[in-house]
């Protein structure tokens, strides 16, 4: 029986892989051949889906970007003797074309590969080899192998990971919690969305051995509510892993216990923000709490509590299977192992890459993302999120880690690219941060609550031309003011955007 692979991720689906994947067995039907048409998850080859694969002989075949019509000419195709011939659709071996061959992956090595909701090929590919490591080592050389390893936070903090799991550790507690923060909220990344639509076992067995570490036995994945088809997918995976003995009593028939559910955010872009985060998980409204105390010694319910990123907890899964030596062969500096690297905006072929950092900004633009949709030159490209400095073209032969970006007053964040060509107004961009940070402060300190809004209006004056260098002037002390003087990085980095906008808008 021949095995057909058609994403089920959100966005081969937006682009018409359900109607692709009907159309294959209705053909399947009317020619009498026997198909086994499998949902697998995206690649984040975004510009070439519905990517349609087949298995061969020699190895997955790839097709895309396959619509309805195409169908009855690719049924035929696959039943003739060489099907890597005779159509322009055929992109061949799937893990030779370049935009894949070229990466390094560590997280998204089953992406694309595996039934996300097979647990058979989880572990046929590598899966839950960590939690058995796990379980053989005592919680203190757990802690150990994260700091060994070097893994730093995915959300866009990049703090150091096993020192926040140590605090958790030996802070003493009846009950600890694990939280996975899922509120992917940044203009331009979906990194974790397609992780927990490709491969959700990855993200629950990271929590798993990140609960034995500590000592946690209850955990919760705060997800974002606009992904339903994520939602979907980890639940089923849950539901799978509790029938399967990796959650619940006895974790693979030991004497430990970690259950683990989810939790729906309200929308708001401040809960990707860890304090808010569990106010809202809380029930409560999602506004940031001041530091101290850490989460890691009151938390969620006033517990210890260590919150993660998805990628983050995905990566404890890898370290475990293969090493925390292994896992430092990737990256520079201090900024060690792998980034999910996420291109959108105007750009040719979008999606994701996963690289070791260090990778050059200018050669992601080029040879992965292909330059812009439009054909125009890029004028912009802004790195981080809707927070994150926009670089000019002078700036663009950057190495993409954390020690390089932060010494040119920039930021990496998630590894969300944004490009936008030469037709950018950059003083609307500028306008747009303010507007950003405005719509979602939390309204708790006076800097980014009433800073966000003054923002606006400043810039809206230099628009119309009244006073324009007094009010840059004034937007530069503003700026100032939401930077040292907001109670979390909502305010403190939305002067980011705005200066560097200025700078392009000076330059032209």
């Amino acid at each position: 029986m021949l095995d057909i692979f058609v994403p089920a991720d959100t966005t081969a689906c937006a682009l018409g892989a359900d109607a692709v994947a009907a159309a294959v067995i209705t053909e399947a039907n009317i020619r009498k051949v026997e198909i086994n048409l499998i949902r697998n998850g995206s690649r984040g080859l975004f510009w070439l889906e519905p990517l349609v694969e087949i298995t061969t002989e020699q190895g997955r075949i790839g097709f895309g970007p396959v619509t309805v019509e195409h169908i009855p000419q690719l049924i035929n195709h696959i039943f003739e003797p060489d099907i890597t011939d005779n159509t322009a659709l055929c992109l061949g071996l799937i893990d030779q074309i370049p935009s894949l061959k070229n990466q390094q992956r560590v997280n998204f090595a089953r992406a694309g590969i595996i039934d996300p909701l097979s647990l058979k090929d989880y572990l046929a590919h590598g899966g839950y080899l960590g939690l058995q490591q796990a379980l053989t080592m005592t919680a203190e050389s757990m802690v150990d192998q994260v700091i060994a390893s070097g893994l730093r936070g995915r959300g866009g903090a990049a703090f150091p990971t096993g020192i926040k799991w140590r605090t958790v550790l030996e802070t003493p507690a009846e009950q600890k919690y694990i939280v996975c923060n899922a509120d992917e909220g940044d203009s331009g990344t979906f990194a974790d969305r397609l992780l927990m639509e490709a491969d959700p076992f990855q993200l629950i067995e990271g929590m798993t051995i990140a609960a034995l570490a500590v000592g946690a036995s209850q955990g919760y994945i705060y997800l974002r509510a606009e992904y339903p088809k994520a939602h979907r997918v980890l639940q089923q995976a849950i539901d799978l892993a509790y029938s399967n003995s990796y959650l619940g009593k006895n974790i693979a028939a030991s004497e430990h216990q970690f259950d683990l559910q989810i939790r729906l955010g309200a929308g708001a872009y401040i809960c990707g923000e860890e304090t808010a985060l569990l106010e809202s998980l809380e029930g409560k409204r999602g506004q940031v709490r001041a530091k101290p105390p850490l989460p890691a010694i009151s938390g969620l319910f006033g517990k210890p509590t260590m919150i993660n990123n998805v990628l983050t907890l995905a990566t404890v899964a890898s370290i475990f299977a293969r090493g925390a030596d292994w896992y430092k062969t990737f990256g520079c500096n201090r900024s060690v192992g792998t980034l999910a690297i996420q291109l959108a905006g105007n750009i040719a072929q979008g999606g994701l890459i996963e690289l070791a950092f260090g990778a050059n900004l200018r050669d992601i633009l080029v040879d992965f993302g292909g330059g812009t949709a439009t054909g125009k030159p890029i004028h912009a490209v802004q790195v981080g999120g809707p927070l994150g400095a926009y670089l000019a073209a002078s700036e663009w032969d950057i190495k993409l880690d954390y020690e390089t970006f932060n010494d040119a007053n920039a930021m990496l964040g998630h590894g969300g690219i944004v490009v936008f060509d030469d037709s950018v107004d950059m003083l609307q961009q500028a306008r747009f941060a303010m507007e950003f940070c405005a719509l979602e402060s939390c309204g708790k300190c006076t800097p980014c609550r009433i800073g966000s809004t003054r923002g606006i209006e400043v810039i809206d004056k230099i628009q119309q031309g009244e006073q324009p260098k007094q009010n840059l002037i004034l937007l530069e002390e503003l700026c100032d003011t939401m930077q040292y003087g907001s109670l979390c990085a909502m305010g403190g980095l939305t002067p980011m955007p705005v200066r560097s906008a200025i700078k392009h808008l000076k330059k032209r």
